[in-house]
């Protein structure tokens, strides 16, 4: 059966998937908004449908639009790359019922990970290291959470089942503190997810993000593209991520990583994952699976020479992934810093027309973007406008690179955080690599105290 991919996102992901449709032979619609519309990357697609406004929840976010798109122009697979409707159950499910192919992991899958309280049992049952914890959703009763509390120890982190980002969650330092911190997330999660179930976990006070790399295919083949490190996160977002992850034990990830692939198919679970982990004195605890593409995926593509994206185009489609274990060999090191369209110190968006936008040709540069000179940014997105990901021979080497990159690209118009992104490749700490997720938060929390 010949297929054709509608692409049900936007921006530099929505540029990438048509690359790999197009190293496949893979026809491809891209589906934009209003907004994005007149983009260099829209137009020079094979072929292109408006789904509706510019704002999201009337475009991107629109299922039924997207699936009407898909029927119209006689796509047969959906690609949803990531944020949007990436990771919503229900998506993937209405994409199938309509007889339609959707990239990424079944609806079930989708689900059962998206449920943290879930997927924690998931992990546990299939021996994956968790975070000390609660074995299911909170109860009312405040004797019955006091004593789960006291079971794990404290600091304890009230976490929304359904939560995610960062929302839906509260560190609790002392038991008298408890029973009010439960009320409040309890309250939380249930106006922002729907959803008022909550778990406990230990708090780790120092810890770092590692993550799992994993592929799974039909056929009973599943193996992971090793670990990265995204510890350097401001408000729970990633800023710079890398692969490998500095300093952490070999042995220590691939027996982890077996566990993983383990749960995958105890799962029977398909396409592209990531499995994440927080990382403190030596041992690695899950918190969540993505169950989709990630933002970060270019560098581990640059150590293994794996093409995650066509990948999970040839996974959907049926093939089998034509890759074992022993065949996964990794070179170097990557670092991947996101340029966003904000500013530098108050890390607020700076939408607008870029008015110059020039890079550097660099060995082992890959720049991830679909902005340009005369390119407008809108206000209605996130302000992430492409990615640099260098790879070098080793982590030193890599850095260089990266400085060098970003010291040559060239942006008017707009304020960018590449200013920001430099000073942090200064840092010494950052250098010698191994700084826990708190750490970026602080420094940025310093530098803007009066």
């Amino acid at each position: 059966m010949t297929h054709k991919v509608l692409i049900a996102n936007r921006g530099e992901i929505a540029l990438r998937i048509q690359r790999a449709c197009r190293s496949l032979n893979l026809p491809f619609v891209q589906a934009c908004s209003e907004a994005d519309l007149p983009a260099r990357y829209v137009q020079m697609a094979d072929e292109h449908i408006c789904i509706g406004p510019a704002r999201a929840a009337q475009s991107y976010l629109d299922r039924a639009a997207l699936i009407a798109a898909a029927h119209a122009t006689g796509a047969t697979m959906v690609h949803p790359g990531y944020g949007f409707l990436s990771e919503q159950a229900q998506f993937a499910q209405d994409v199938a019922e309509e007889g339609l192919i959707f990239v990424g992991p079944p609806a079930d899958a989708i689900r059962r990970m998206g449920d943290k309280i879930s997927a924690r049992q998931c992990m546990i049952a299939s021996d994956v290291p968790c975070i000390p914890g609660s074995e299911g959703a909170l109860p009312d009763d405040p004797d019955a959470l006091r004593a789960i509390a006291a079971r794990i120890g404290y600091p304890v982190i009230v976490k929304a089942s359904a939560g995610g980002g960062g929302r839906g969650m509260r560190v609790v330092e002392t038991e008298s503190a408890l029973t009010e911190a439960v009320a409040l997330t309890r309250e939380e999660a249930r106006n922002a997810f729907g959803n008022s179930e909550l778990y406990l976990e230990r708090y780790l006070i120092t810890p770092r993000h590692v993550e799992l790399q994993v592929l799974c295919d039909g056929h009973g083949t599943c193996i992971h593209l090793g670990d990265r490190d995204c510890s350097l996160q401001r408000r729970h977002q990633k800023v710079i991520e890398e692969a490998p992850a500095p300093g952490v034990d070999r042995d220590l990830i691939d027996r982890v990583a077996a566990r993983c692939l383990q749960a995958c198919r105890d799962m029977s679970y398909r396409g592209a994952g990531t499995f994440e982990f927080l990382y403190e004195d030596g041992a690695l605890y899950f918190i969540e699976m993505n169950t989709r593409l990630q933002v970060e995926h270019p560098v581990t593509e640059a150590i293994t020479g794996v093409d995650i994206v066509a990948a999970q185009l040839r996974i959907a489609m049926g093939e089998p992934l034509g890759l074992t274990q022993e065949d996964i060999t990794f070179s170097g090191h990557a670092i991947e810093c996101r340029i966003n369209a904000e500013d530098p110190k108050t890390l607020t968006p700076s939408p607008g027309t870029i008015s110059h936008w020039s890079a550097p040709e660099i060995d082992g540069l890959r720049l991830e973007t679909h902005v340009y000179a005369g390119y407008t940014v809108p206000p209605q997105y996130d302000s992430l406008i492409g990615k640099a990901i260098t790879h070098g021979a080793d982590r030193s080497d890599a850095i260089t690179r990266m400085a060098l990159a970003l010291d040559g690209i060239k942006v008017a118009g707009i304020a960018t955080n590449i200013a920001l992104h430099q000073r942090l490749l200064r840092d010494p700490v950052i250098a010698r690599g191994g700084m826990g997720i708190s750490y970026l938060g602080t420094l940025l929390a310093e530098e803007t105290a009066p």
